[in-house]
Formats: structure tokens, C-alpha cells, sequence
């Protein structure tokens, strides 16, 4: 059993550790691809050659970012069969299908026109060279959007059947499972914070060029670009984000209740801002739109799990029977059985538990709080600095004056590059921590999900790929730092 849970701990270790790596690429390849179109838009448009070089230079720290996020996310993938084979079983009829699109359709689309874009000056006309590049920044975003449907299945899995012929489920309205509020939620939080991500990017290397005295035009240019479209991003986030925290409290309340530090549920429940520091009732508007609505707490969950854990028991032992009459080919056994887990009654109040029936304790059922209230808050924090920051930089680049910016504001701006780097690995701390001990949501816990493989076996991996990743990333940061200090090329 020691082993086991070993082998457990280990594989959620390593899953996090790849998508940490993943995504320290990911939000600035959909983001800079969008601002890379802007630029080139405003080149063929106007046909002054500073704008194209403007925007090859962009295109080249993209590219640089493009390849190395390629290589993590190809591992992150190929984890749900090494060492989550019972979770591919289980659930691979749903969650492969999205990521089956994104790898045969959107990622199609991306890498193809990513070559013209990359290859096709002055080898096709500016306008189809245009479209290129902006069918590679929608490439880009509709890969996000099919792999964020698949993660926001497993939070709030819809659409499906379980069979207990197979032991799987399946697929029965695949709308539902692309158009769920929390994959729309999902998706345009997760795209638009990287949008946010990215305009930062452009107005911190924008900034070094003005402090180094260099690129004067591009810098300026540039970094009115970044701030539009971070700002515009930033708000968007906003918006977003109070979307997704309405979805939260209706589909996963102990995560609520986790970033919130919340024990005990009250009505006119305070919105938390640092321990201490509270906005009366603020909680309680912002996940149910009235302030006197009532918001469980992690204890109240707590004490309801012995009920889901029996009605999660009843829902295994139902499929233990169905299986046994399998076994010795009962026919009519099966069949009531199978019927038994269409029932709409049945599927609400015993298989909707199916995974609390695997735990060993209600207090299972709670993630670790203090990383996921304070990750929510380092996340919401750095946001708004960055909003202001933001803001800042559109006010000095008004009539010109951007050249005689105070320094300081420019450093500022230098060094928000990492802050908003750290706010983005925040949000999908409080994402899937936050959702602990689930992989999904009440069906299946992590430690039901795991392959069945020696605990050494993925410890040795989990040391490799952390040795390999941080090669990457050391490799992917001194590229991008020698080609900005190199500057733009006029070829």
C-alpha cells in the first residue's frame, strides 16, 4: 500500500511538473501570434518597411517559444497512457475526442501555416503571407480551445453515459461537452489572461530597448501595441474570471470554499482579500448574484461526504454485480442492470458519487487550502499591478511622450515580464489544486486513476524530464535574451 501511495504522489508530481514546464510556453505563443498579425496588418496596409521589420522580429522571439512548447506539451499528452492508464480507460471515449480534434484539426492548421509565415516572405504576396499569419494566431487559439474543453470536462463532466459493459464512458452529446458553461468560461479566461501575458511581454522588452537607448521607433510602437492589447486583455480577464467563479460554485463548492479559506458556511458570506481584510457579503454576491446567499463551507462538505461515499459504494457494487453476472453470461441480469444506470434518478444520487466511493476518509475530499487561497490571491494581485501598469504606459505614450518616461516606470514595466509569468502558473494552481483529490470531478479520485506501474520507475522519470525541462527553459530564455539584446535585422 506504501508503494501505491507512492506511486501516486509521484505521478501527480510529475503531471505537475510538465504542465508547470508546458505552460510557461503556451500563454505567449497565443497571445504574441495575435500581436504579430496586428503589426503585419498595419505593414500591408501601409507598405512602410518598418513595420515589416517590426514584425519579423516579434515573429522570430515567437517562433523561439513555438518549438520549445511544442516539445513539453507532446510529453504532457503521452502521461495519460504512462501513468494514468485507469483515467484514459475510464474516460478516454470523452476525453481523447477533443484532444483528437486539436491534434488532427487545429494543430494542422497551426503548423501549416506557421511554415508560410515563417518562409514565405517575398515568396508569396503580402496578403496571402497576411492570412498566414493570422490563420497560425487562430490556429493557436482553437488548439487551447479543445484541449481547455477537455480540462473543463474533467471538472464538470457532462455530455456521458457510463457502460458497464465496457467499464467506460461514453459519449452521448458532444455539444454539451464543447459548449458547457465551464469550458466557455475556461476557455476565454485561459485565452485571454494569456492575451494579457503577452501584451506584458511586448511592453517589458519594449521598455529594455528604451532604457538601453535602442530601437527608439519599434520600442514605442511596440509598446503601444503590448499595452492596447494587454489592457484590453486585462479586462477581459476580469470579466472572465467572475464567469468562471459563478461556474465554480455551482459545479466544484469545496474549491470555492478553498479559495476562499472558508470552514465554516454562512449566509452574507465575506469575500476574503488577505486574512483579516474582508468585503462584507462579497462572497456571497460574486459566486450566486445575491448577497444574502448562503455558501457552504469546507467542514459542511465534510460532513456530507460519509452520504456520497456510501451512495458512491452503492454505484460500485452495482457495477461489481453487473460484472459478475457477465462473468457467468446472465443476460437478463446485465440487462436490468444496464437499465439501472440509465436511470436519470440513479445516475443524480448514486453514480454522480461513483469516486467518493474509492476514498478512505470524508476529510479526503479537501485540497490544500493554504496553496489555493493564497495562489488565487497572488494571481488576482499581480493582475490588477499589471492593469495599472498598463494604464501607466498608454498615459506616457500619449502625443509622443513616451521618451521622457520617468526610468523607474520602465524598469517597472521590465520586471512585470516575470510577475505576470508567476500570476499565470498562480491561476492553474487554483485551477487544478483547487480540485484535489479529483481528476474528475466526483467520478474518479488520482488515486483510482493511476497506472499500475513500480513507484521507482516514475520517480527516475519524474528526475529526468525536471533535468530536461530546465534545460529547456534555460535554452528558451537565453535564445530569446540573445536574440532581443541582438535587436531586429534589416534583411
Amino acid at each position: 500500500m506504501e508503494d501505491f501511495n507512492s506511486v501516486v504522489d509521484w505521478s501527480r508530481a510529475m503531471f505537475a511538473l510538465t504542465a508547470i514546464y508546458h505552460y510557461l510556453f503556451v500563454p505567449l505563443t497565443l497571445g504574441l501570434s495575435f500581436i504579430i498579425a496586428f503589426m503585419e496588418t498595419k505593414y500591408v496596409r501601409c507598405g512602410d518597411e518598418k513595420w515589416k521589420r517590426m514584425t519579423k522580429f516579434w515573429m522570430k522571439l515567437f517562433g523561439v517559444n513555438f518549438a520549445i512548447g511544442v516539445a513539453t506539451g507532446l510529453i504532457l499528452e503521452f502521461e495519460f497512457g504512462t501513468n494514468w492508464s485507469n483515467y484514459s480507460y475510464f474516460v478516454g471515449d470523452i476525453f481523447g475526442a477533443p484532444l483528437a480534434i486539436e491534434g488532427i484539426f487545429a494543430f494542422f492548421i497551426e503548423s501549416t501555416f506557421i511554415a508560410i509565415m515563417f518562409f514565405g516572405w517575398n515568396k508569396v504576396g503580402k496578403k496571402t503571407h497576411l492570412t498566414a499569419t493570422w490563420m497560425t494566431a487562430f490556429g493557436a487559439s482553437l488548439s487551447a480551445l479543445w484541449i481547455l474543453v477537455a480540462n473543463a470536462w474533467m471538472q464538470s463532466p457532462v455530455g456521458m453515459e457510463f457502460n458497464p459493459a465496457t467499464a467506460r464512458n461514453e459519449m452521448v452529446d458532444f455539444w454539451a461537452v464543447l459548449f458547457s458553461p465551464v469550458a466557455m468560461n475556461k476557455f476565454f479566461h485561459t485565452v485571454t489572461s494569456a492575451f494579457m501575458l503577452s501584451g506584458v511581454f511586448v511592453m517589458g522588452v519594449s521598455a529594455w530597448f528604451l532604457l538601453k537607448g535602442r530601437e527608439s521607433w519599434l520600442a514605442q510602437k511596440s509598446m503601444k501595441i503590448g499595452a492596447i492589447f494587454g489592457l484590453v486583455s486585462t479586462l477581459l480577464v476580469m470579466f472572465t474570471g467572475d464567469g468562471s467563479a459563478v461556474q465554480v460554485s455551482k459545479v466544484q463548492p469545496m474549491k470555492l470554499a478553498a479559495m476562499e479559506g472558508l470552514y465554516e458556511g454562512k449566509t452574507n458570506a465575506a469575500l476574503s482579500i488577505v486574512p483579516g481584510v474582508e468585503i462584507p457579503s462579497g462572497l456571497s454576491f460574486l459566486a450566486y448574484r445575491d448577497a444574502d446567499a448562503y455558501v457552504a463551507g469546507i467542514n459542511d462538505m465534510v460532513e456530507e461526504a460519509p452520504y456520497r461515499m456510501e451512495a458512491g459504494r452503492v454505484a460500485i457494487d452495482l457495477f461489481a454485480q453487473y460484472k459478475d453476472a457477465q462473468r457467468v453470461g446472465d443476460t437478463e441480469a446485465m440487462n436490468e442492470i444496464a437499465e439501472i444506470f440509465k436511470d436519470e434518478e440513479f445516475k443524480k444520487e448514486y453514480f454522480a458519487n461513483f469516486g467518493y466511493g474509492y476514498l478512505n476518509s470524508p476529510e479526503d475530499i479537501v485540497p490544500p487550502v493554504g496553496l489555493t487561497y493564497w495562489s488565487f490571491r497572488v494571481m488576482v494581485g499581480l493582475g490588477m499591478w499589471i492593469f495599472l501598469l498598463f494604464i501607466v504606459s498608454l498615459w506616457y505614450n500619449r502625443g509622443g511622450r513616451l521618451e521622457r518616461i520617468p526610468r523607474l516606470w520602465l524598469y517597472l514595466f521590465l520586471w512585470a515580464i516575470p510577475l505576470a509569468y508567476i500570476a499565470s502558473q498562480a491561476g492553474w494552481v487554483v485551477a487544478e489544486v483547487g480540485r484535489q483529490p479529483w481528476t474528475i470531478q466526483g467520478l474518479l479520485p488520482t488515486v483510482a486513476a493511476v497506472s499500475r506501474v513500480e513507484a521507482s520507475s516514475v520517480e527516475i522519470t519524474f528526475w529526468l524530464f525536471a533535468v530536461l525541462f530546465t534545460v529547456l527553459l534555460i535554452a528558451d530564455v537565453t535564445i530569446l535574451s540573445k536574440q532581443i539584446k541582438k535587436g531586429p535585422s534589416d534583411n
